[in-house]
């Protein structure tokens, strides 16, 4: 049952064809004895049941079989994956990347911010799992990709920051996940959903023998609710390049009175994307110096001083990609214009259309959008 449920899940039309197939194999049976036969004929209705069953509830109910899968999940990268691929395996998922549980009404509201540039063969994977991940959980979600515009060093922390703030003003989420791009959820019992306390979910990574590295560590999928956001002032905004803000943000948690909650090893097992370090993300220099004076630092930047320009919001059938401009170390500037010949419609092009929030989020959108706020 759990082969034909499994392979249901993958792609149920296959499973229909397998029983069709292995009801002609019956036939072709010459076996004499009366119970071998009665055993066959016994065989061939529980099939049948099957095949009638899959199709006129499984079918119908796809979200029916989503409540039938939990604990490990095997990972791979499947090749040729396509995100018009995801999407049609995830029918109840729209615009946006929203998606309510169809039979009931979700205790949990999850938001995931998803802090990202130059990384969509990542995000492709990352979706092809958590979209399920997320359904068999009944949950309430919503994704959020938040790109990080221009060539300037990349700011994972800072681009956080504009993930609550831009997400909270579409939702009153009660949780919201900062889920690295290149990280996969093994276990359908991680679940994402928030505690008492602040949340590390990602404890055990591959990359690191399915260990904790060390005791403060923070990194790659944390989760927290909007009192815990707001009581430890957000995310860092200077932490440019690689390394750091996640440290910074741990010490935010113990500093602002909380402490950090995990799953068990066995649990909260994560994939890595392999891939080498990002151009434009090399590693920040400054990280531990910054570090060392994070107890004088931290009320003083996080949310209460993000600044940052919104050029884009888009709500695509997987997510809703909002493209921002966080500006650079020296405050945020405008990026520079790209070349006359790139920047110029071609003639017999249309204009395109403006994206229209998901009809359930009415919410008014500017074209660019400056959120400023001076430090308190």
């Amino acid at each position: 049952l759990y082969y034909f449920l499994h392979q249901l899940f993958v792609d149920y039309r296959n499973i229909l064809t397998d029983c069709a197939q292995l009801l002609i194999y019956f036939d072709l049976l010459k076996i004499d004895g009366h119970l071998t036969s009665m055993a066959l004929l016994n065989i061939k209705s529980l099939f049948k049941s099957y095949s009638l069953f899959f199709h006129s509830h499984i079918f119908a109910y796809p979200a029916l079989l989503l409540t039938m899968t939990a604990g490990p999940i095997h990972v791979s990268f499947p090749s040729g994956l396509s995100l018009a691929q995801v999407q049609r395996k995830n029918p109840l998922v729209v615009r946006g990347g929203r998606y309510r549980p169809p039979d009931c009404e979700a205790r949990h509201r999850t938001a995931i911010i998803i802090p990202h540039r130059h990384r969509e063969h990542h995000l492709k994977f990352l979706l092809y799992y958590l979209h399920p991940f997320l359904q068999r959980q009944q949950v309430t979600y919503g994704i959020y990709v938040i790109h990080q515009a221009g060539n300037y060093t990349f700011n994972r922390a800072k681009l956080m920051n504009v993930g609550f703030r831009e997400a909270m003003k579409e939702e009153d989420w009660d949780c919201l996940f900062f889920h690295d791009v290149d990280l996969i959820p093994e276990d359908d019992r991680n679940t994402y959903t928030c505690d008492a306390n602040p949340k590390h979910a990602a404890i055990a990574m591959d990359k690191f023998g399915y260990k904790l590295p060390y005791k403060m560590y923070f990194g790659g999928v944390s989760a927290l609710s909007p009192e815990h956001y707001l009581k430890m002032n957000g995310f860092p905004n200077n932490y440019w390049g690689w390394g750091g803000e996640d440290d910074d943000i741990g010490i935010r948690v113990s500093l602002a009175g909380m402490y950090i909650t995990r799953p068990s090893l066995k649990v909260g097992r994560y994939k890595m994307i392999k891939h080498k370090l990002d151009e434009g993300n090399g590693v920040n220099p400054k990280r531990f110096n910054m570090l060392a004076r994070t107890r004088q630092t931290w009320k003083l930047d996080g949310m209460n001083t993000a600044e940052y320009e919104v050029l884009s919001k888009v709500y695509l059938p997987l997510y809703t990609n909002i493209t921002v401009n966080i500006g650079t170390e020296e405050g945020l500037k405008a990026l520079p214009k790209p070349p006359p010949s790139i920047a110029k419609a071609s003639p017999n092009s249309a204009p395109k259309q403006p994206a229209k929030p998901p009809a359930d989020t009415p919410i008014k959108l500017k074209e660019v959008h400056i959120e400023k706020k001076s430090a308190s």
